[in-house]
């Protein structure tokens, strides 16, 4: 080989060495840019809960309210004694339905009233199910879709809006972070919520402007009038490992005095699956079932 030709291979790999740093060099950049945007993204913001995460979504501990914290004032409407409730958790059993308890001095008349048809439905036998807004994919209103079971949800924080996603049918509600509502809010299965935060582990949202056809605070059918107003403090521990939103509901058409109930959720694991309600809407079984919502005419 002459002595330019080894000068020459010589120069190719030094070349080829210096073009594999720097390619090295860039991704090795690349990939701290990208960490710093990740660890941007996760890091708490003073003032503002982390409430979202890229990996983990919240689940809800039960489907039925828990007590308010003593004080507060009167807690959510429960299950009638005389027909108690035997769920999957509670061990070898026949699983019973949510009746519930239509005495309760809270309900105006027709709400009672309207609670007592729906649980001889499922008593007579007339119906093999009650209503559930979750199974029949239709939405669980506010707070209803706070007792969503098995299905997690997650929060997208941005400064003028937090979205609240479940997982349960791509089920969207939107909180607009502003002082004040609108002075026109047209009834809708969420409402018009608006937000704001306290200290640096709550966010407050108060929203009015529900509708109320098939719309209900919880499994037992318990109703509401468009006049509800629902106010939600949802609290993160300080670890960040847990979820408690205390509800008030004031109805003065529905209700004798404001009710006051608690849901819990647990950080888990979430890779945002795909979850379709309504992928088997017959019923097979007989049951006289609730029917799932089904167009009359084709989107296209």
């Amino acid at each position: 080989m002459s002595k330019r030709a080894s000068n020459a291979t010589r120069r190719r790999v030094l070349c080829n060495g210096l073009l594999q740093v720097a390619a090295a060099a860039a991704l090795g950049a690349g990939a701290v840019i990208f960490a710093a945007g990740v660890a941007s993204a996760q890091a708490p913001v003073k003032g503002i809960p982390a409430l979202e995460s890229v990996d983990s979504a919240w689940l809800a501990f039960g489907v039925h309210w828990f007590d308010p914290p003593p004080g507060l004032g009167r807690g959510p409407i429960r299950q009638d004694p005389a027909h108690p409730f035997h769920g999957n958790l509670d061990g070898p059993g026949q699983v019973t339905p949510d009746i519930g308890y239509t005495k309760d001095p809270v309900l105006k008349p027709w709400a009672a009233k309207q609670m007592q048809e729906s649980n001889d439905e499922v008593l007579s036998g007339k119906r093999g199910l009650p209503f559930v807004a979750q199974s029949t994919c239709h939405p669980g209103g506010v707070p209803g879709q706070l007792l969503t079971p098995a299905q997690p949800f997650y929060f997208i924080q941005t400064p003028k809006e937090v979205w609240m996603v479940w997982q349960t049918d791509h089920m969207v509600r939107r909180i607009y972070m502003t002082d004040q509502h609108s002075e026109n809010v047209k009834p809708s299965w969420f409402g018009e919520s608006i937000g704001h935060y306290e200290g640096d582990d709550t966010l407050v949202i108060d929203t009015v402007g529900l509708q109320a056809n098939k719309s209900f605070l919880d499994w037992y059918r318990t109703p509401h009038s468009e006049k509800e107003h629902v106010i939600e403090r949802f609290k993160l521990s300080a670890d960040g490992r847990m979820l408690e939103a205390v509800v008030t509901v004031e109805d003065s058409d529905t209700f004798n005095e404001p009710l006051y109930m608690v849901q819990r959720w647990r950080k888990v694991k979430n890779q945002r699956l795909e979850m379709v309600c309504a992928e088997n809407n017959g019923d097979h079984f007989g049951k006289n079932l609730f029917p799932i919502p089904q167009a009359g005419t084709p989107d296209f």
